[in-house]
């Protein structure tokens, strides 16, 4: 009788045993996260610094990152459910609400421009453009849209130019060989290239001249949204955590960054100094400001940049997981 007890004993312990073993460890989520530039720009290297700080996996988050070409992109793959979550300026993520894209906004990255306009030195005003070759990504992308932005200070507009597509990591070389005689920049790419090359100026700071523009957001779909809530509120702890570790750890945030731009320390210590030091682009709080939004969609209009029907901001923004993500934070 003993044995056969014991028998049944260990015959239920294998049976715990598979079972278990059949079951997934944890509650780890995985997703795919959809950035606008095919090397991670200084904008965006809140991702890398939850990624390599562990935000993301504190939060049972296993995150592939996605570099594609333009926010125009990101936004395509978002819809087309290739990624979870994209990161994006604004305009592309109008245009596509505006088609019945069924988008929403979660949160948001540098939420202030973070880009200039370079040109050779001979090029000294915005009029000095016309008949030259600007280098810009795909129509209606980011950039693209900052020239126009520049363009309309002096009356002009893209068919008094002469676009020239380039993918944002070759401006720099494009630039130096003459492919390009403008080409708007991220913070680090601006630093570099002065550094390297005297024949180059910043014509046009967008930060200056636009400071009320609202720049870079995390979107989703709204049924995706609508099923994995909890993860976006995982996702969105995680990307506050990142914000804040990136005002309080100057030195590690610019190793992270260093290593995830690939430009190096001295390029990054700048932007750092200009994007977190001055103009404080990462919000550590919600980041999606109304005000902001609703000035960056007039703006849009006034540059014949809406496509469709304007969409309802209000329906647009989704402040829910945001506000969750904060909760279990604190201020």
């Amino acid at each position: 009788m003993q044995r056969r007890l014991r028998l049944i004993a260990v015959f239920i312990v294998v049976i715990i045993f598979i079972a278990c073993s059949k079951q997934p460890s944890g509650d780890t989520a995985t997703i795919s996260i959809a950035l606008p530039t095919a090397k991670t720009s200084f904008a965006n290297v809140d991702v890398a610094i939850a990624q390599e700080m562990g935000f993301f996996k504190q939060q049972g988050l296993n995150v592939s990152i996605k570099n594609l070409d333009s926010a125009v992109k990101v936004v395509q793959a978002v819809v087309a459910n290739d990624a979870a979550i994209g990161g994006s300026s604004f305009e592309p993520v109008i245009n596509a609400a505006s088609a019945g894209g069924n988008l929403a906004i979660i949160g948001t990255y540098a939420n202030r421009l973070t880009v200039s306009m370079v040109t050779p030195k001979t090029i000294k005003s915005v009029g000095d453009l016309r008949g030259r070759n600007v280098g810009v990504q795909d129509i209606g992308a980011f950039r693209e849209i900052m020239t126009r932005m520049v363009l309309q200070t002096a009356q002009l507009t893209p068919q008094d130019v002469k676009y020239i597509p380039i993918s944002p990591p070759s401006y720099i070389q494009a630039l130096k060989s003459g492919q390009i005689e403008s080409a708007i920049l991220q913070t680090e790419q601006v630093a570099e290239i002065l550094k390297r090359d005297p024949r180059f100026h910043v014509l046009v700071d967008l930060h200056k001249v636009e400071p009320d523009y609202y720049y870079g957001s995390y979107i989703v779909r709204k049924d995706w949204l609508t099923k994995n809530s909890d993860i976006a509120v995982r996702y969105l702890t995680a990307l506050i955590q990142a914000h804040r570790f990136m005002y309080d750890n100057k030195a590690e945030t610019i190793k992270i960054a260093a290593k995830t731009t690939g430009f190096d320390p001295g390029v990054i210590t700048h932007t750092y100094d200009v994007l977190l030091g001055k103009h404080k682009v990462f919000p550590t709080g919600d980041g999606i400001e109304e005000k902001r939004l609703a000035y960056t969609l007039s703006r849009m209009k006034s540059l014949g940049l809406l496509k469709g029907k304007e969409p309802d901001l209000t329906q647009l923004v989704d402040r829910k997981p945001i506000t969750l993500a904060l909760n279990k934070l604190g201020k």
